[in-house]
């Protein structure tokens, strides 16, 4: 079976966050792309963790009830990401995903720069075009 490529699968279209961004400005970028995290990148573009609306979560709900505020997202991100390669196979990805890991992971050039993002819904996606296309030979 063609399992298609990490690179088909990725969406570019991805929140721009970076550490220094206060989080309610994270969050409000994580709802606009109806995304559940983005990576957080330097101004070149380089890996430098990960935030998503959990964290988000975490933050809004100090703000609700305690009234303290985290300041910027490098309070809350995530620096132990796991990234895939546009050259890595996707079904050990989606095997991957079976496990308790993340749902959506950043795709990285060899230099650390974010490409895109591969999520399971995208792997999802494309497991059931193959599946409909395998229902239509049979």
């Amino acid at each position: 079976m063609d399992s298609g490529s990490i690179e088909g699968l990725m969406i570019k279209r991805f929140a721009k966050i970076t550490p220094d961004m206060p989080v309610v400005e994270a969050s409000s970028y994580l709802i606009k792309h109806e995304l559940l995290g983005s990576p957080v990148t330097d101004d070149t573009g380089t890996l430098l963790g990960w935030i998503s609306e959990h964290e988000c979560l975490q933050a809004a709900l100090q703000v609700m009830y305690y009234n303290q505020r985290v300041a910027t997202v490098k309070d809350l991100m995530r620096t132990d990401v796991l990234t895939v390669a546009v050259t890595d196979d996707v079904l050990t990805l989606a095997r991957q995903m079976l496990d308790a890991k993340p749902k959506i992971y950043p795709v990285v050039d060899a230099q650390g720069k974010v490409l895109g993002v591969v999520s399971r819904r995208q792997m999802l996606r494309m497991l059931d075009d193959r599946l409909q296309e395998l229902s239509k030979k049979a």
